[in-house]
Parts: structure tokens; C-alpha cells; sequence
């Protein structure tokens, strides 16, 4: 059996790898360990969330329900009538999700302390 592993040539995060073929016994595979280089640039994101079994989950939810309540869908007779449908459903889940959601900074230090 032969073993294959591939890094990219020149590429600075996976160059580093070495075989520790003194530790291989008794089996027949050695141990290869690669340094994989993570950059120290900071990634920053944002994201909107809502914890699950939370008030405001449930005050998500009970908006969600309201909402869907004033939407007439007895009335799709044509495809504008669909998709203006579709654009109200869409209308409500947006603005449920902004105003029960929690905006949340996804940062290198990120954690809550």
C-alpha cells in the first residue's frame, strides 16, 4: 500500500511538514505532521441570531403568526398574484427576524466574557 499526500508547492501555510519514520514501528505507515500557517489577518463578520428556546424566539414566533394572519392567500388567480404573495410572505420573515434577532460581531476575539 502506498500512501500519497499532496501539498501545494510554494504555498507558505502548508510548506512545513516533516516524516517521523523512527516512530513508525511496528507499523508500516509513518507519521507525517504538516504545520498548516493561519493568517493573522482579523476576519471580521456580522450576523443576526436568535438563541434557541429564548423570549425571543417565542416572540419571533408569535410575530410570525400574527403577521401571516393579515395575508390574504385565497385570492392566487394569477402568477402576479403568487409572487406578490411570495414578496408579503418574504416581508414578514424579514422584518420578524430584524426585530427579534440580535446583531452579532464575529471578530478574531470574539467570545462573550
Amino acid at each position: 500500500m502506498i500512501n500519497l499526500v499532496f501539498l501545494p508547492p510554494n504555498n507558505r501555510g502548508f510548506s512545513e511538514h516533516t516524516l517521523y519514520s523512527d516512530i513508525c514501528k511496528p507499523l508500516d505507515h509513518v507519521p507525517l505532521v504538516i504545520e498548516v500557517g493561519i493568517m493573522k489577518t482579523n476576519i471580521d463578520l456580522s450576523i443576526r441570531s436568535i438563541r434557541k428556546d429564548s423570549e425571543k424566539e417565542k416572540n419571533f414566533i408569535t410575530s410570525l403568526t400574527n403577521s401571516f394572519s393579515y395575508i390574504n392567500s385565497l385570492a392566487i388567480n394569477t402568477k402576479e398574484d403568487l409572487e406578490s404573495l411570495v414578496q408579503q410572505v418574504a416581508t414578514v420573515f424579514k422584518n420578524a427576524w430584524n426585530n427579534h434577532s440580535k446583531l452579532k460581531h464575529i471578530m478574531k476575539y470574539s467570545k462573550e466574557w
